[in-house]
């Protein structure tokens, strides 16, 4: 075992910047049941759940450390020996991780028009990752001293690969799929920008910290530096799902914005137009023409195909009206 600091010192540091994100989560665990009361069951199945998992995870490393900075204080032939609870506590981690991925996951499908590559992709990292977890506790709690444990060091190190690799996977599909859903009106393009970068800092979050604790077994094997990280990871996941749920207001808000901005534009750009046409009186294509391009001034491209689409359909109209008389 290493010096103090890079070993228990590691395991308090986690604790107190975990506790923190834990007050995070229940702040925004509240806010999410005081005004989505009325969401699908299922919506707050999971979010009760996770934060069960979360609040029971937060208890095992507060165990952990009271124990061998506290209990264990002056009996240093203690400290070399696991407390049960420092196994125990990956196995929520785990859970926690498991129901967040897996509610990402459900995000891929319905965004990729229930694309079944991108969405098994997905579920087989979450699965395995999971599937990880469960080997390595049930490993971990046979042994009882942290020389043992080094022997299942590849498992601890594909725990934070995998759930890196996840993380990393679902934020580059959705933002994938949300590029390709633009259409082409700058409002509704400024939402997807904010959903995209949203989606981002949710996902960059989990994932940095997966692999700084990744990284941190395979330089400092001798010492529980990775315990400062791997112990946020599950208040990040929480607190990433939350925020994903709580946000949706504010994003609606931006669409029917979106929405009323793209039905006035419409309004202005086809309403002379629609005069023109029902008008009774003999209108040149002149006439029509001007008023297209004075509609089209302000229009998107898109939008602006569609008034060019529907000019060529009227100056045939008047031609053939024309030819007839």
């Amino acid at each position: 075992m290493g010096t103090v600091d890079n070993t228990f010192g590691a395991f308090l540091i986690g604790v107190v910047i975990s506790a923190v994100l834990y007050g995070v989560t229940c702040v925004q665990t509240w806010y999410y049941f005081s005004r989505y009361f009325s969401d699908p069951w299922h919506h707050k199945l999971i979010v009760g759940a996770v934060f069960v998992s979360d609040s029971t995870h937060q208890a095992l490393i507060t165990h952990v450390v009271y124990t061998y900075l506290v209990t264990d204080f002056c009996n240093a032939s203690d400290l070399e020996k696991i407390v049960w609870s420092l196994s125990v506590e990956i196995l929520f981690n785990g859970f926690t991780g498991f129901m967040v991925q897996s509610f990402l996951a459900k995000r891929v499908y319905h965004l990729s028009n229930k694309n079944m590559i991108a969405t098994v992709s997905v579920v087989f990292i979450v699965i395995a990752e999971l599937v990880i977890v469960v080997i390595y506790v049930i490993k971990a709690v046979e042994f009882t001293t942290f020389t043992e444990v080094r022997q299942i060091k590849p498992l601890s190190m594909s725990v934070n690969a995998v759930a890196a690799a996840g993380d990393i996977l679902i934020t580059v599909l959705l933002c994938t799929f949300l590029q390709r859903s633009r259409t082409g009106f700058r409002r509704s393009d400024t939402m997807i920008n904010k959903l995209m970068l949203f989606t981002i800092n949710t996902g960059l979050l989990t994932s940095v910290c997966a692999m700084m604790s990744f990284i941190s077994i395979v330089v400092w094997p001798d010492t529980f530096i990775y315990s400062a990280f791997y112990f946020c990871m599950g208040r990040l996941y929480c607190n990433s799902l939350l925020a994903i749920l709580n946000a949706r207001k504010g994003i609606r808000r931006d669409g029917d914005a979106c929405n009323e901005q793209v039905s006035t534009l419409i309004e202005r750009a086809l309403g002379p137009i629609n005069s023109l046409i029902d008008s009774s009186q003999m209108v040149s294509s002149a006439d029509l023409h001007s008023t297209f391009l004075m509609c089209k001034q302000e229009m998107p491209n898109d939008l602006a195909i569609r008034i060019d689409i529907t000019q060529e359909c009227i100056e045939d109209k008047d031609l053939k009206r024309a030819q007839s008389v």
